[in-house]
């Protein structure tokens, strides 16, 4: 059986002997990280939680009822902790939906069907643990289906990546089944940069702790005061980036990948892209599926959206 610690070595070796070296940011999220990323939201430069948050607290119920009531498996892809979902939920009839979160990591699916459990005791949750990626065909059943994609996950893809990601997501679809995107709008640069690189440098830890969690679990021997946070954003494009960026001319060996990986000074590793939206971009991805835009939802200052597509 092939080791989740096995797969991250098989990533990081592939990553730092590309000519563009990339870490993978599915791997931000071990204990540390995770601590760090609620850290983050509670940021003040880190608008995206909370405009969200507004959504679907103050317009839950119009969401809901834009939905429908009827019998519904709602499906949401890398629940979190469940916070914001708990806010659309509670809209719902509780004897007509089965709530199923799926995230990869099994104490995350632990923690949410305990919260909702207490937050919502008469809703049946079943948590589910695993890669969503891969467990789309799964989602196959003969009841109306909601999935749930927020927080603007979908903007962590390229967008050819978000494309082949929506359309897989589409063959599984009923005619009638529906998605719930959660997605972050191209807003100015004095906006969205410092999202990603914030004033007390919570941003910097969070993305320099990947290296960290090489040494811990990989036996790396990274210094990582020799590397530094670096954020970017192009407006135009609507793209948000993040990497490291290596302060000096050094090389790093990692025991479990048995190799060696020269760094010159300002060379980046690529960590994370953080994809902006308008309508015309989302539309050019969905092209090729019969997906129809049904509603949009907005905060009042107009950074976020939660848009429902429908299965025609």
């Amino acid at each position: 059986m092939i080791t989740e610690k096995t797969l991250f070595a098989q990533h990081v070796e592939k990553g730092l002997t590309a000519t563009q070296k990339v870490l993978s940011s599915m791997y931000f999220y071990d204990k540390k990280g995770e601590a760090l990323f609620r850290e983050i939201m509670n940021l003040e430069e880190y608008y995206l939680t909370d405009c969200e948050m507004e959504i679907l607290r103050v317009q839950g119920h119009e969401i809901a009822k834009a939905i429908g009531n009827e019998p519904l498996d709602i499906i949401e892809l890398g629940a979190g902790d469940g916070i914001k979902t708990k806010e659309l939920l509670k809209h719902f009839d509780f004897e007509n939906v089965t709530y199923s979160p799926i995230d990869i990591s099994e104490q995350a699916i632990i923690d949410i069907t305990a919260k909702m459990k207490e937050w919502l005791p008469q809703l049946n949750t079943k948590g589910i643990c695993g890669d969503y990626f891969k467990m789309i065909g799964d989602f196959k059943s003969n009841r109306k289906k909601v999935i749930l994609f927020l927080g603007s996950n979908l903007g962590n893809m390229t967008d050819d990546q978000a494309r082949g990601f929506l359309s897989q997501l589409y063959q599984v679809m009923n005619s009638g089944d529906s998605i719930l995107l959660g997605l972050d709008l191209i807003k100015s640069e004095d906006i969205v940069l410092p999202a990603y690189s914030d004033s007390k440098g919570v941003t910097a830890q969070f993305n320099l702790n990947l290296l960290e969690r090489i040494n811990r679990e990989l036996g790396g021997d990274f210094d990582t005061t020799q590397f530094e946070h670096l954020a970017t954003y192009n407006e135009k494009e609507g793209i948000a980036k993040s990497f490291i960026r290596s302060k000096i001319d050094q090389t790093v060996t990692i025991k479990e990948t048995e190799g060696s990986y020269s760094f010159k000074k300002g060379e980046l590793i690529h960590t994370e892209v953080s994809r902006k939206y308008d309508l015309d971009i989302i539309r050019k991805i969905i092209d090729g599926t019969s997906l129809q835009l049904k509603y949009q939802f907005t905060d009042h200052r107009q950074y976020f959206t939660n848009l429902i597509f429908t299965k025609a």
